[in-house]
């Protein structure tokens, strides 16, 4: 009974999720009803201090993160940067090669620590109009942006700025370029994959007669104007800047802060202990976003000095939706993780022998069932965490290693229907899940088979 109980709290949110609900709402309803079916003399205590303590610790370590991506992604829209960068990629590969035009379009502006709901919304009207220009059918953007921006940047490539690859930092005491060998052979396998699979469906489009327009347009957009946009190369700096100042950050705050860093103000009852190997990570990409976000300002402040008030209060409200969401789906299991039916899951997952498939799997699943690649892994990592962290130890592998697989794999089934991501991009390109969904259900099956290469990889050779 107690695991049916587990499973009907996991399968309620997913619903929840799923239906459109808040999950800041849903979560904790979830949690703490799984809790009163239990023991419901622990529901407000549970709520109390395990949801709301979880709650508020992911939030207290993670928060700035969304809310410097949110306001750097902002800024970069409203620069026109983003703009400049899709015209720049165009002109430089050649408008008829669109397909791996947007790729890298979406793969660059992720990497480069823009959100993939601003990279949606910069890329599809340079889609529309490459797509239309080489009669490739629209039905397919969806997939090709899932490509670019859900996938390889998003929790592979070495030192991405997406908040995937950050959480994992506090709990395993790594960096953002944790396994940079495994994350760019994970990168490769999921591009070369990838572009093959879409060409393919390319191909085997145009060969049943298919155009651009299969059927009745939605929210088609205006044609680009690209005759007053900044310089590319301007434009593309602030990305760069932070991948570099990302890269130093890492390798130099352990060296200004050794192992542990102690302040002692006079008002404080105690002295401050920061063990600095659990925010390494975090305090690198702080600063690499804030870097980029003053480059933007000063070099494009007559551009967005009129539109900045109203870019960051939308900034703010974006990042506090995303930061809340995932921190709830993080209270979620931190609850589940203390109920007698949830030992029942941990026993079936101690079946897996490996450390690494075993983590593979929990992560994934969880991704899958709450529809977020971060909601998945928080809740992995608070119920399970502390049980990866040992079977990884006993294995003899580096903690590097379970970062890269563990970021990778939350990347993979969180791409299925209700998920928040999928949902934006049919919804900013007109089309349904009928029309444009098995594709990106091909690439999140090219990711998530990624994983488990690279797992192989690392077992074939031992390179990290």
């Amino acid at each position: 009974m107690d695991f049916i109980i587990v499973l009907a709290a996991l399968g309620f949110l997913m619903l929840a999720a799923y239906r459109g609900y808040s999950v800041i709402l849903m979560a904790p309803v979830a949690a703490l009803g799984a809790v009163l079916l239990t023991s419901p003399s622990s529901v407000a205590p549970m709520f109390s201090d395990t949801f709301m303590g979880a709650m508020v610790n992911f939030v207290k370590n993670y928060f700035p993160v969304f809310l410097l991506g949110a306001v750097f992604g902002k800024l970069i829209e409203l620069s026109g940067f983003s703009k400049s960068i899709v015209a720049a990629v165009i002109k430089w590969i050649g408008a008829d090669r669109a397909i791996l035009v947007i790729v890298i379009v979406c793969a660059l502006l992720t990497y480069g620590g823009v959100s993939l709901f601003v990279v949606v919304f910069a890329v599809y009207p340079f889609a529309s109009e490459l797509f239309r220009q080489n009669s490739i059918p629209k039905h397919l953007i969806p997939g090709v942006v899932a490509l670019g921006a859900f996938s390889f940047t998003m929790d592979a490539l070495p030192g991405t700025p997406q908040i995937q690859n950050i959480i994992p930092t506090t709990f395993f005491g790594t960096t953002t370029w944790a396994a940079p060998i495994l994350g760019v052979v994970g990168t490769l396998f999921v591009l070369v994959v990838g572009i093959s699979y879409l060409n393919w469906r390319r191909i085997s489009c145009v060969a049943k007669g298919e155009g651009y327009a299969t059927g009745p347009l939605v929210n088609e957009p205006e044609p680009v104007d690209t005759a007053d946009l900044p310089n590319p190369i301007l434009s593309i700096t602030p990305l760069f800047l932070i991948g570099i100042v990302n890269f130093v950050l890492t390798r130099m705050i352990p060296v200004w802060y050794g192992e542990s860093h102690t302040v002692s103000m006079p008002g404080m009852k105690a002295p401050l202990v920061t063990k600095i190997s659990s925010v390494v990570g975090i305090w690198a990409v702080e600063g690499a976003l804030l870097t980029g976000i003053i480059f933007i300002v000063i070099f494009a402040w007559k551009t967005i000095s009129k539109k900045i008030a109203d870019g960051s209060k939308q900034a703010v409200a974006g990042a506090m939706l995303a930061g809340l969401n995932t921190a709830s789906e993080y209270g979620f299991g931190a609850v589940i993780a203390t109920l007698a039916g949830f030992s029942v899951v941990k026993d079936m997952l101690a079946g897996i022998p490996n450390p690494l498939v075993n983590a593979a799997v929990s992560v994934s699943t969880l991704a899958g069932v709450t529809g977020s690649a971060s909601g998945g892994m928080s809740i992995a990592l608070a119920a399970l965490g502390e049980q990866f962290i040992a079977a990884c130890n006993a294995a003899g592998i580096p903690m590097e290693v379970l970062h890269r697989v563990v970021a990778m794999a939350s990347g993979g089934m969180d791409t299925l229907p209700h998920n928040g991501a999928v949902i934006t991009v049919l919804a900013v390109t007109g089309l349904t899940h009928k029309e444009s969904y098995k594709d990106i259900f091909a690439v999140t099956v090219i990711k998530t088979l990624a994983v488990f290469f690279v797992i192989g990889f690392y077992y074939t050779t031992g390179l990290v």
